[in-house]
């Protein structure tokens, strides 16, 4: 029996990946122990329990960014935390480490070398991580999402998506699941949809200028689905082919009714809308590292998605740029077109693929030793 580690969390944009890829390792194996290495403060500290894998948790350490006491801290901290997981790896009787980035990664990655057993790095974001900027500078096996990610060893695998969403390449589940959602969403089906969403906690930019624009984009001929967070300062406008939602827990729903999507440049949703073929309008975060605008950049230059900045993105922005695109369905054909050529579908196959080869690895390294 191959007993797997999972490390990463905090954020869906680690979790995510992860939770597809563990499904993705039980169903090659059944019989496969699957443990995940996570810290109690993040989602994953719901979302894998409910997925049925066991949590591990190990104390949240971020590194330091200045001089303070934490950071006189962390070192031993860290240390005691590497060790800790060393020997739970030992223990379980862990053949490999696959980390995601996040808080729990880079100790898992540290865990790993030391116990002698093979780590395998996925980095999903177009800009890496510093937990896996540290972990592939000592392992051959290192997973990109996006081809241009600078990181040594890079294996182009794409992002391990949800199979409730992969499923949607198929045109036939794609065309039930649309009908599905005309119905739950409350759409008119004779309307094409515009998606907006701006992730989990919404967008401040985009969610007050499709809002002001809401009059506009629905006499364009289009329905307006509006998930818009829970943090979002807009109300539902209360229009007729406005559907307005604070969270949305069928989001393969909401991307399988989508005809073109306007939203933040993350990396699993510029993944997902460029696995399904959704042309975009893409509005990096503009608060961080600028990894949205790279994430964001295969996708436009293929020519599948418009790319605004978050201050350039007004209701004037819309009546210029957007509706004249809505109001042609060629070029939106041509669009979906661009953007089904990045996308790539079987991302947790390719990853566990790599996870095997760095088992198979391990296998020859110690048939060579002996």
């Amino acid at each position: 029996m191959t007993a797997y580690l999972l490390a990463g969390g905090g954020t869906a944009g680690h979790v995510n990946p992860l939770l597809a890829t563990a499904d993705e390792l039980r169903r090659r194996d059944p019989s496969a122990e699957i443990l995940v290495l996570g810290t109690a403060e993040g989602l994953e500290s719901r979302l894998v329990p409910e997925r049925g894998y066991e949590l591990l948790t190990i104390p949240r350490l971020p590194f330091p960014r200045r001089p303070n006491g934490a950071a006189l801290r962390f070192p031993g901290a860290f240390r005691r935390t590497i060790a800790s997981v060393a020997g739970t790896i030992r223990t379980r009787g862990v053949d490999v480490v696959v980390g995601f980035g996040g808080y729990a990664s880079a100790p898992g990655y540290l865990a790993a070398r030391r116990a002698s057993v093979p780590f395998v790095i996925h980095e999903g974001n177009a800009k890496p991580g510093l937990a896996n900027r540290l972990g592939a500078r000592y392992s051959p096996w290192v997973g990109v999402t996006f081809a241009a990610t600078p990181l040594p060893h890079a294996t182009l695998v794409g992002m391990p998506l949800r199979t409730e969403v992969t499923a949607l390449a198929d045109p036939d589940a794609r065309s039930r699941a649309a009908a599905e959602a005309h119905s739950f969403f409350g759409l008119d089906p004779a309307r094409p949809t515009l998606l907006v969403t701006g992730g989990s906690l919404g967008a401040r930019r985009i969610n007050a200028t499709v809002h002001a624009s809401a009059s506009a984009l629905l006499g364009a001929g289009w329905n307006v689905l509006h998930i818009a967070g829970n943090r979002s300062e807009v109300s539902d406008p209360g229009l007729p082919g406005y559907a307005y939602l604070e969270y949305c827990d069928r989001m393969d729903l909401a991307l399988a009714v989508a005809d073109f999507a306007l939203s933040r440049a993350g990396a699993s949703t510029v993944c997902e809308i460029g696995a399904l073929g959704i042309p975009s309008v893409l509005v990096p975060y503009p608060v961080g590292n600028g990894e949205q605008r790279f994430n964001a950049a295969d996708l436009v230059d293929a020519g599948g998605a418009l790319l605004v900045a978050d201050a350039a993105f007004d209701p004037h922005w819309v009546q210029s740029t957007v509706l004249p695109i809505l109001a042609d369905p060629e070029r939106i054909a041509t669009m979906a077109a661009a953007a089904r050529s990045t996308g790539i579908a079987d991302g947790d196959a390719r990853l566990a693929a790599l996870v095997q080869r760095a088992l198979d690895g391990r296998v020859l390294n110690k048939d060579v030793s002996a």
